[in-house]
């Protein structure tokens, strides 16, 4: 089974579980709140970094697919 990278990438779930989980490792091996704090608040603004990136590529994507042209630069 292969798994789609943009639309994984893309999701809140994951990023919900990526955060879950990291939290849920740092309690456990004794990191303190602080850190803690500051490791989600790092994953979650990379996640919106690359969601956002990804989306607008899809975006920028399917407007350029969606375009055609009848070979003088215009569209039809």
């Amino acid at each position: 089974m292969k798994i789609d990278w943009k639309k994984k990438l893309t999701s809140r779930k994951f990023w919900a579980a990526v955060v879950g989980f990291a939290t849920s490792v740092m309690t456990a091996v004794g990191c303190a709140d602080n850190t803690v704090v500051m490791a989600t608040s790092v994953i979650m603004a990379g996640a919106v970094l690359i969601a956002y990136i990804v989306g607008e590529g899809l975006v920028d994507a399917a407007a350029v697919g969606s375009k055609e042209s009848d070979g003088n630069g215009k569209e039809e």
